[in-house]
């Protein structure tokens, strides 16, 4: 059983946002990458069932759709524990764009699982995962909370209104998964930062992809109002700003 973790590259959420070129342009400088932690929790679980399911699961690889820039957190990820990882040497646009190229690489080496972060730290996207099963014509379950590999049968457990459903499912399929997948995110240790200088990092060239969205610009939240304190007996007062300034009655 091949396993594949789609990874994404963002900023750490410390990082202080900053706009350029009439805010069309976001500034990367000083910016520290961190791979987004959804999918760290999907690459996490991965390895743990690989640990427990000696034989069972032959390989895990990385997937990423960015530029070199990118290498240091995909190198990470192979620290943690990944086996090989792939790099589709193109500029993320968006979601369908990395869904496709990532699509168009999985036709040609094909994984029994595949796995995505139900969202992306940076743009909140959550596209990719159902994208990419649509595009590969691969059933999907999203919400994932848990995955358990037992005797080459897979069961999903997955968040409903009220609850959760347990289902079974035959490869290949995507999972989309939440936090809950694992415990915590595996940080590297010395030994595998070694082993990762060593370990195999493809770089695919991108396909012809058709580009159906752009950035036109970036623009700050708004800054907060000021706060203002009204006397507890003033319930007039309170009700007239309520009314007219905050406009919530």
């Amino acid at each position: 059983m091949k396993i594949l973790i789609c990874i994404s590259n963002v900023p750490d959420t410390t990082t202080k946002i900053k706009f350029t070129n009439n805010n069309t342009t976001f500034d990367v400088a000083g910016v520290q990458w961190i791979i987004n932690p959804w999918d760290e929790l999907a690459l996490t679980r991965a390895i743990e069932l690989k640990e427990t399911n000696a034989g069972t699961i032959e390989n895990i690889t990385v997937i990423h759709v960015g530029l070199n820039t990118s290498d240091p957190t995909i190198r990470k990820a192979l620290a943690i524990g990944a086996d090989k990882a792939i790099r589709i040497n193109a500029e993320a646009k968006d979601s369908y764009f990395v869904a496709a190229q990532i699509a168009e690489f999985v036709k040609k080496e094909p994984f029994d699982v595949i796995l995505c972060g139900i969202e992306s730290s940076d743009y909140n996207g959550f596209s990719v995962g159902g994208m990419l099963s649509e595009l590969l014509d691969y059933p999907s379950v999203s919400a994932l909370s848990s995955l358990e590999i037992a005797n080459a049968e897979i069961k999903l457990k997955r968040g409903i209104d009220g609850g959760h459903e347990v289902i079974s499912i035959v490869t290949p399929f995507v999972g989309i998964v939440q936090k809950g997948i694992a415990k915590e995110a595996r940080i590297p240790n010395m030994r595998g930062i070694m082993m990762a200088k060593a370990k195999p990092l493809q770089v695919v060239e991108p396909v012809l992809i058709d580009n159906f969205t752009e950035f036109v610009s970036f623009e700050y939240p708004k800054p907060k109002a000021t706060c203002k304190k009204i006397d507890p007996e003033n319930v007039k007062e309170l009700i007239n700003l309520l009314h007219n300034e905050a406009k919530v009655i």
